[in-house]
């Protein structure tokens, strides 16, 4: 799990791996991913991890994480922009899919 935290004009503050998971799972707590954001006063992240498969369908556990996330983002005053998912040659971006929720 890479985040990718940024100011309140969207310019890039710091990329950082939060997480490696294995083959088929993926599962990072929310403070791992918060941590780096209150430290360096982001405004705003952006989530994106890859399915090993190339399989860029998000899994119902994506979904699971990417609300949870939202939630702990929203009592922070944290935006989550997006959740995008890599694979081969492809990616998916639930905020274009409309599969995250607009606040």
């Amino acid at each position: 799990m890479i985040c990718i935290y940024l100011d309140t004009k969207n310019q890039v503050i710091l990329k950082k791996t939060v997480f490696i998971g294995s083959l088929n799972q993926s599962v990072a707590h929310p403070r791992e991913i918060f941590h780096y954001a209150v430290r360096y006063c982001a405004a705003r992240i952006v989530l994106a991890h890859n399915h090993p498969s190339g399989n860029v369908i998000p899994s119902q556990q994506d979904m699971n994480f990417t609300k949870r996330i939202q939630k702990c983002g929203e009592m922070m005053g944290i935006t989550v922009l997006d959740h995008l998912i890599i694979g081969r040659k492809r990616y998916f971006s639930l905020r274009e899919e409309g599969l995250m929720e607009e606040k």
